[in-house]
């Protein structure tokens, strides 16, 4: 760690586990959860606009409130997931989050199964009117809901039904210590050493991260079998006619834009991933890579490190020169505690922002080494900080973004941050070097999390009809793989268990496309603002940006683009994201 990483102050939320004020929170959600329930239940088809306006609101304030405990409690854990104690906290807090949400199901149900020419004349009141965003979006699960009872039961059983299963996970990868040299490390630790300048430290991370893994397969395919059975089981009895429709549902999205997506990307493995890692493999002085190799740093690659005061000048000056207010954004994250970026055992691996509650604020949590790759988690996290922001006054019910878009500021922020880094050289070999580095975030994040995605649909197609071996999740990996890989990329037996440690797998099924959506949206979104910088318009564009985030969950994708002139359902649009990775590559190879 080059310099003293900064932890989070979650004060802001509550002053521990032992705080009073947690007890109470919960206990004032019970009773106004058993008043609505009480008041409401079986008689929403007989309310008035604004009663019914009055209900959905007092239903927002208590989903916050029990934001707000959930949150501190997931944050804590995934600061301590070793932590027994506040592994028990998280555990309660979620159990009683879901015996009071429970009570409340019937408000969303009972809307949802409002007829349609009833809702149109309740939307000709405007105190109801002003929740139509989320009304849509309720409404759209209508066909797929189950009897109330089914609903209640679902929801009461979450925590010790597919959440237990998710909390086993993470508790039993945040255990895991991974032999390395005459230590034993975290996995977040011997990931980093998979971008080490030292090739032995690459074959000896490749090989402790295979071994483990595989010495913990037969629990990590029990973990995953029975994500995907208990999934499956739902996904049928709601009618979902395929494993990633309700995702889609979820998301915003129809069925076909995602596949268009994933046909689009698959389409492009040879002029993308397997140009560059051929290429890449030149560089390195070879026909092919190790896999362990993938992401290693170019043999010119000086291994820069950046302090934490560095990565945060570097991330801020990159804002403010786009949008001084996104900068301002920005800021607080820094200077109030609101990032935990220190590694440390125990501590989860990878990144996000979470957005906890519009009352409160994100916190972003990550692992910082100093790598460049780390300067730009940080500006992809701060992004979703930023996005979070922005959208808190649309409130707890609409404030929350779709995944098609959820990834939009992020990989923005990302692509702010690397243009800088770009734009402040002239030296070829650095170029070369930021510019393959952009490449193979850019190849990780749509190529292989389509691959990804690719994985999870046969897997999970596969599932419907038995429990798979790890062998037979193994050879769905690597086909899968090797396919977006290409023959640049040597994959053997060793990384047959490597799909063990991919936490979205059992946190959140068929998120991974979005990082693919999000990335070819935000490379026609840059596109776009380069044009309007050309033609003098940037501060239109900023400002159409700025809504955007500002919308939260209130637009779909395709409405929130037109702003921009863009529509994602059509192939050109995707053609826009891919051919910028595929133009990096020309420039690559002129450089070469």
């Amino acid at each position: 760690m080059p310099d003293s990483c900064p932890t989070w102050d979650l004060t802001d939320l509550y002053e521990g586990i032992g705080d009073d004020a947690i007890a109470a929170d919960l206990a004032r959600c019970r009773r106004e959860a058993e008043r609505m329930e009480s008041a409401w239940q079986g008689k929403i088809c007989n309310a008035t606009p604004q009663d019914l306006a009055t209900l959905i609101a007092d239903y927002e304030q208590v989903l916050e409130a029990l934001g707000k405990a959930q949150s501190h409690a997931q944050l804590l854990f995934a600061a301590s997931t070793t932590d027994a104690q506040i592994a028990r906290h998280h555990q309660s807090i979620r159990e009683a989050s879901a015996d009071i949400g429970a009570r409340l199901l019937f408000v969303e149900l009972e809307i949802a199964a409002l007829p349609s020419d009833h809702v149109d004349r309740l939307l000709e009141t405007p105190e109801f009117a002003a929740w139509q965003p989320w009304l849509r979006r309720v409404r759209a699960f209508a066909p797929h809901q189950l009897s109330p009872d089914m609903e209640r039961m679902l929801a009461e059983r979450a925590p010790s039904g597919r959440g237990a299963w998710v909390r086993l996970f993470d508790e039993t990868a945040a255990g895991l210590r991974f032999p390395f040299g005459d230590a034993e490390v975290t996995e977040a630790e011997v990931l980093n050493k998979l971008s080490s300048p030292d090739a032995d430290e690459r074959r000896e991370a490749g090989a402790s991260l295979s071994q483990t893994l595989k010495a913990n397969e037969r629990l990590l395919s029990l973990v995953l079998n029975t994500i995907a059975k208990d999934k499956e089981v739902e996904d049928r009895w709601r009618g979902f006619a395929r494993p990633v429709a309700s995702r889609n549902l979820d998301n915003d999205v129809d069925d076909q834009t995602v596949d268009a997506l994933v046909v689009a990307v698959d389409d492009r493995n040879a002029d993308l991933s397997h140009r560059y890692y051929r290429l890449k493999a030149g560089w390195m002085g070879g026909d092919t890579l190790n896999w362990w190799d993938r992401n290693a740093p170019l043999p010119s690659d000086d291994d820069r490190k950046f302090s934490w005061d560095e990565a945060r000048q570097l991330v801020l000056a990159s804002f403010d020169g786009f949008d001084p207010q996104m900068a301002a954004q920005a800021e607080p994250f820094f200077t109030r505690n609101w990032i935990d970026a220190e590694p440390r055992a125990g501590k989860s691996s990878g990144a996000f922002s979470h957005p906890v509650t519009p009352s409160a604020h994100p916190y972003i949590l990550m692992n910082f080494s100093g790598k460049s790759r780390d300067v730009m988690t940080l500006a992809h996290e701060m992004g979703h900080g930023i996005h979070q922001r922005l959208a808190a006054d649309r409130g707890y019910l609409m404030s929350d973004t779709p995944l098609t878009l959820a990834e939009t500021a992020s990989v923005f922020a990302e692509m702010l941050t690397f243009r800088r880094l770009v734009d402040s050289t002239d030296d070829p070999a650095i170029r070369q070097r930021l510019l393959a580095g952009k490449v193979e975030d850019m190849l990780n994040t749509v190529v292989r999390q389509v691959a990804f995605h690719n994985f999870e649909t046969r897997f999970h197609d596969a599932r419907r009809n038995a429990e798979l071996t790890s062998d037979e999740i193994s050879d769905i990996w690597m086909e899968t793989q090797r396919a977006a890989l290409g023959p640049a990329i040597k994959t053997g037996d060793d990384y047959r268990p490597i799909w063990g440690y991919i936490p979205h797998f059992v946190h959140t099924p068929f998120y991974v496309y979005a990082y693919a959506f999000g990335d070819c949206l935000v490379n026609a979104l840059w596109q776009t603002y380069q044009s309007a910088q050309a033609d003098g318009q940037a501060a239109d564009f900023v400002a159409s940006y700025r809504s955007l985030l500002q919308a939260g969950g209130t637009e779909r994708y395709d409405i929130a683009l037109q702003r921009f002139g863009l529509d994602p359902r059509g192939p050109a649009f995707w053609s826009m994201g891919l051919d910028m990775i595929s133009g990096m590559i020309d420039e690559l190879e002129g450089l070469s």
